[in-house]
């Protein structure tokens, strides 16, 4: 009779151990990253001195294992700059302050005072730093340090191209004969000049053109004169640049004696692009359709956020944007022999495989995206299930031991009678 007891006692702790990991499930629907443990149960068999017992008998039920179920989360977009989602194998290499390194599915990050990118247990991510704008991804990971105030030097321009169309149908002479496109370009220093090409018909099918510079950006020792270029342009039936031709097809344009005090500006007007001209002639009013150039001014850092592989992006009040870290992935080949530790991160222990570090979509490593969370694997409909059947196993072995207890206390009876 005592082994229904301590079959009915195995029982109730079996059962009340499945109840608690289906509560912790519950509990995390909302985690972010969180993985749904799974309950496993098996029978223990008596073992007597000799070996197993010939009776036959079992001493009840226990829970084995409460294993992780590392399955694809849906992707929730937040809008949050620092949150990162993994879509794929792989977690997320974290380092807690006393060095240990841990491995997490939860993205929801954060800079800390001190610049570092930090989950929210306070754990430093991993990943590759730029170093004087270069980003390599060759060397060791280390804690990502994000530069709060960074600046972005000025870079002179060295070239540029407008695309616009010419009125094929003005005439000489009129309003229509006579275009503009300005375009602004930078000095060293990242000051800004907008220099203006004036196109001026002379003829059908010929243009003159002429570039010029606001006579207050020289300084008064300048020696540079005003057009800073000029020429012609010639057009063929079809509406298209025959002359300069692409194979001179670049005018060179010199700036010396700058008011700024920057230093003299080499540039180059590029009139074709790939062998296509950017200069047309057809029959619509004249337009310009796009301008570019290779310059920058000096930018004041205004934002960063988490983008697509992992990059940790700087932009700056310049328009321009740089990458400024990585985030590195860790893939391992056997994640359910890894122990929960810390809320939502993992420790490897002894059965676990070496992770292998790398950048994100590649190898065995999930692709990030920024601004998402990975959702928790949790079903509240198959939680609520496992819930009553764990229930009436509990109910069912509470039922095993009052109905025990009273046959003990019949037999007693009987002796004692």
């Amino acid at each position: 009779m005592s082994s229904a007891f301590s079959n009915a006692l195995a029982g109730l702790t079996a059962n009340n151990q499945a109840i608690n990991i289906v509560s912790t499930n519950l509990a995390n629907m909302g985690t972010s990253g969180y993985k749904e443990q799974q309950v496993s149960f098996q029978e223990l068999v008596n073992e007597s001195a000799g070996g197993f017992s010939t009776t036959g008998g079992v001493s009840g039920s226990v829970v084995t294992t409460s294993m992780q179920q590392f399955t694809q989360g849906t992707l929730q977009t937040t809008g949050n700059p620092y949150d990162a989602a993994i879509q794929g194998g792989g977690f997320f290499v974290v380092d807690t302050a006393a060095g240990q390194q841990l491995y997490t599915r939860q993205g929801d990050f954060d800079v800390d005072s001190t610049g570092h990118l930090v989950t929210a247990n306070g754990e430093f991510v991993q990943g590759w730093n730029a170093l004087s704008g270069t980003l390599s991804t060759g060397g060791a990971t280390s804690d990502i340090v994000l530069p709060t105030n960074l600046v972005l030097q000025p870079s002179a321009s060295t070239q540029f191209t407008v695309s616009a169309n010419l009125n094929a149908n003005a005439v000489v002479g009129s309003a229509a004969g006579t275009f503009s496109s300005p375009i602004k370009v930078f000095d060293a220093q990242g000051v800004s000049h907008t220099l203006t090409v004036t196109y001026t018909e002379t003829a059908a099918d010929t243009w003159s053109y002429n570039v010029t510079i606001p006579a207050g950006d020289l300084s008064a020792a300048s020696t540079t004169t005003n057009p800073l270029a000029t020429g012609s342009l010639t057009f063929d039936g079809n509406g298209n640049l025959l002359t300069p031709a692409a194979s001179s097809g670049t005018i060179p344009i010199a700036i010396t004696g700058l008011a700024s005090g920057a230093s003299d500006m080499s540039l180059n007007w590029n009139l074709y692009v790939n062998g296509t001209p950017t200069l047309t002639q057809y029959n619509q009013t004249s337009a310009n359709t796009a301008s570019s150039q290779d310059g920058v001014g000096a930018g004041q850092l205004s934002s960063m956020s988490i983008g697509p592989d992992g990059y940790v992006v700087a932009e700056f009040s310049n328009g321009t944007s740089q990458n400024v870290a990585q985030i590195a992935l860790a893939s391992v080949l056997n994640p359910d022999s890894m122990q929960q530790v810390l809320g939502n991160s993992f420790a490897t222990t002894g059965a676990t495989a070496a992770p292998v570090i790398g950048t994100p979509n590649t190898g065995a490593r999930g692709q990030i995206t920024g601004g998402s969370l990975e959702t928790s694997t949790v079903d509240i409909a198959t939680e609520f299930t496992n819930l009553l059947q764990y229930e009436r196993g509990y109910q069912a072995n509470s039922k095993v031991i009052s109905t025990e207890d009273q046959v003990v206390q019949a037999t007693i009876s009987l002796i004692t009678a």
